[in-house]
């Protein structure tokens, strides 16, 4: 694959998608972890548009370049998920022109709501074609698919007044959904140091 690979003038380059899996456990971890409310607000804004956002970002369009379809559209999709949050929550706590869209916090929450389900919607299909990947990579779309339907949930309840469980549970299910992640990411990283498999990631159960 390789030769082929450098018979059409490409040359072999490092899988991105170990910085990617990191970069998105790192900022879904800080995230989760305030919606489980052990960690304060606030810190994970300047990582979702640093690290969980524009890293990520990177990361896609370097799959993009191995030709990987899945890893480019996963990572390209989720880099832009942790942008648009994180602009978001940085522009409903500002004074800018769409400050006054936002000033209800009920509007907040069901705008949260419709954003947590349309990226469920997308992940759904996701989930399927992890399945054609990797145990491991399936694990995180899986973890992913339940953290974002109990967020979707939780903020639709808060913005009618109702408990906050579920958004607990969501962040709960985000701790390890993170943690998923971040093994993913730590078996691409040393399985990519040399030609043994150190941790394993288990085979897709179809496809190819």
């Amino acid at each position: 694959m390789a030769e082929a690979t450098e018979e059409r003038g490409f040359s072999r380059v490092a899988d991105p998608a170990p910085l990617g899996l990191a970069a998105f456990a790192l900022t879904t971890f800080m995230l989760s972890g305030h919606n489980a409310t052990f960690i304060p607000d606030g810190i994970w804004i300047g990582l979702a548009i640093s690290y969980g956002g524009v890293i990520q970002l990177l990361a896609g369009m370097w799959e993009f370049r191995n030709r990987n379809v899945f890893g480019a559209t996963a990572f390209s999709s989720y880099g832009g998920f942790w942008l648009s949050l994180g602009i978001f929550v940085l522009i409903i706590n500002t004074q800018t022109t769409f400050y006054s869209a936002f000033q209800n916090k009920a509007q907040v929450n069901s705008a949260l709501a419709w954003f947590l389900i349309a990226f469920a919607i997308f992940n759904t299909y996701m989930v399927l074609w992890a399945s054609r990947v990797s145990l491991a990579t399936l694990a995180v779309f899986l973890t992913l698919e339940v953290t974002e339907i109990l967020l979707a949930v939780g903020f639709l309840l808060v913005a009618h007044g109702r408990t906050d469980f579920w958004l607990h549970a969501g962040g709960w299910a985000g701790i390890v959904t993170a943690a998923v992640a971040w093994y993913a990411s730590a078996a691409g990283v040393v399985n990519g140091m040399g030609s043994k498999r150190v941790l394993p990631v288990g085979k897709g159960l179809w496809g190819d």
